[in-house]
């Protein structure tokens, strides 16, 4: 049975070996605790919303992809 400072050293290694130096850090700041209070955060925005206002933002976003689409669809066929 490993210790824990034998099994770190064994995840560095193999992080190191997988995704080379520069992908390992980037793969351990993923993990970094922030700061803040997110609950707290979240409930100071999310409480002002309602279940329509919600609704009326999913509905807008499908709207912009719809127009995007449509002129991305146009400049293909234009070329």
């Amino acid at each position: 049975m490993m210790t824990p400072l034998e099994i770190n050293r064994v995840g560095y290694k193999a992080l190191i070996d997988a995704l080379g130096f520069d992908g390992t850090i980037r793969f351990l700041r993923q993990f970094e605790p922030g700061s803040g209070d997110y609950t707290k955060e979240r409930h100071q925005w999310l409480d002002k919303l309602t279940a329509e206002d919600i609704f009326a933002q999913i509905r807008q976003l499908r709207e912009d992809e719809n127009r995007l689409n449509s002129l991305q669809e146009g400049e293909t066929h234009q070329l």
